[in-house]
């Protein structure tokens, strides 16, 4: 007995969906077949999965001869370019381009590509992705999978038709609706982030139904645009995405320096956009490593009522951000920032260290208020690591300032060990607490950290309390 989505002979559907299988036994991916696409009309195939071809690296690389960009990554485009028109692992910059040997989609218009999971199996159900934003509107198709894929040999092939929806939505209402289950706008916040245009001067919000949605969002030069779940912790975009993964290119290194080459190991991408406003969500990352859950590249990004769980580097923002109420979960350098960021009422689990900041003089770091630090380890964990990369300190005014904090299994020290010139380095504390509200001992914190008088630092203390000092926002 199988329950085939989209229905058989359905109407309406979203171009963007996903197909699923769902059986009643436990189903198990094969090592070969394809999954074929066909328009009905002109019999053309329109897309072909092949299941042999694997999805992504399982074994990480190392390239020490790789270099940053030696001029800024170029983000200009005439149009969003898409499998459709482009093929995937075309390169955007020079010594770029995508892996071939590996499954390949072009998402947002990167045209290098990301590594993907054609099929995902959920006990007794299959999401098959395919290469996006190749269905088109006002058309039939033919699914055609191989029984080889779903260990159906004895059933043989399943088959079946569809057709989507007559038109596209109506973007003038500034309101996009994500279903997972076909009754919204979109089937995923990918498809909906596509229909916008670059720099879309209305503000559109974006209202996420809850469900798991199991995708890699990654979007540029997008603006004014609110994203919003319907329910915080069943509302959860989800991937098994990381460095290992979707590598950056053998010859180029990212995140480093703004204007590098744009990473693609994250769960949920924000690349080169401004006024973003992110609320009620889960994002997680499924894999350890580098992982991102979210990385935010932009300026003037809000991120509200969110719980993010990554690996290393679970949270990587660069650009200007404000965060509130989030439940922040990772692993070593779970905080990673280049830009100004202001955390607010949140809580922030990790192996430790908890940030590794990399703002250079001419913005703020990381400033944190009424926030709860948490070590997931028996050993203590130190709040930040010292500002250097493989060079005594590189980032030599790095700032982490934590006002009205409370911390639990922090290392006495509170700070990493420090090479070099520290006398532009702002590790500052005000009033930080145990657990259970009492001021912490900061009598062994290192040399270089302050300790923030409440009388002698009082307009140092309400400046940076305020988020648009810290942002620059006005």
């Amino acid at each position: 007995m199988l329950n085939l989505y989209p229905e058989p002979q359905s109407n309406n559907v979203n171009p963007d969906a996903h197909l699923k299988v769902e059986s009643d036994r436990e189903l198990v991916l094969g090592q070969r077949g394809h999954i074929i696409i066909k328009d009905t009309e002109t019999n053309t195939i329109i897309d072909r999965l092949d299941i042999s071809l694997p999805p992504g690296p399982k074994v990480g690389r190392n390239n020490p001869e790789a270099d940053y960009l030696k001029t800024s990554y170029d983000y200009r485009r005439k149009h969003q370019a898409s499998n459709k028109d482009t093929e995937p692992g075309t390169s955007s910059a020079k010594n770029a381009g995508g892996d071939k040997e590996y499954q390949l989609s072009i998402i947002g218009g990167f045209t290098d590509g990301f590594h993907f999971h054609p099929v995902i199996i959920k006990g007794k159900t299959a999401i098959i992705t395919l290469h996006h934003n190749l269905l088109e509107y006002n058309k039939t198709y033919e699914v055609s999978i191989e029984a080889s894929i779903l260990g159906f040999e004895e059933e043989g092939d399943i088959s079946w038709t569809f057709t989507t929806k007559k038109d596209f939505p109506d973007l003038t209402k500034g309101r996009l609706i994500v279903d997972g289950s076909g009754q919204g706008d979109f089937d995923t916040l990918q498809g909906a982030l596509d229909f916008i245009p670059d720099e879309h001067p209305q503000e559109v919000n974006i209202e996420i139904k809850k469900a798991e949605y199991d995708e890699i969002v990654y979007f540029r030069n997008k603006a004014n645009i609110n994203i919003k779940g319907e329910e915080r912790e069943k509302t959860i975009i989800q991937y098994a995405n990381n460095e290992v993964f979707n590598p950056h290119p053998w010859m180029v290194k990212t995140n480093e320096k703004k204007g590098t080459f744009p990473s693609r190991r994250a769960t949920f991408s924000v690349d080169h956009c401004h006024h973003i406003h992110i609320e009620n969500l889960t994002i997680q990352t499924l894999l350890k490593g580098q992982a991102e859950a979210l990385l935010l590249n932009g300026e003037h990004i809000t991120v509200k009522n969110c719980t993010i769980i990554g690996s290393g580097d679970a949270l990587q923002a660069n650009g200007s951000v404000y965060m509130e109420n989030i439940h922040l979960e990772g692993d070593g350098d779970t905080i990673l920032t280049r830009g100004a960021t202001f955390i607010k009422d949140s809580h922030i689990i990790s192996t430790g260290p908890f940030i590794w900041p990399r703002n250079p003089k001419d913005n703020h770091g990381n400033v944190f208020v009424n926030c709860r630090f948490t070590a997931r380890r028996k050993e203590y964990a130190v709040i930040a690591r010292a500002p250097y990369n493989k060079k005594p300190v590189s980032y030599p005014y790095a700032e982490v300032v934590l006002l009205n904090c409370t911390l639990d299994q922090i290392d006495p020290k509170g700070w990493g060990i420090f090479d070099g010139e520290t006398s532009h380095v702002h590790l500052w504390e005000y009033k930080s607490k145990d657990p259970q509200g009492n001021l912490i001992d900061t009598s062994e914190r290192m040399h270089y950290s302050r300790q923030l008088d409440e009388g002698k630092d009082k307009e140092l203390i309400e400046k940076y309390s305020n988020p648009e000092f810290v942002l620059g926002w006005e």
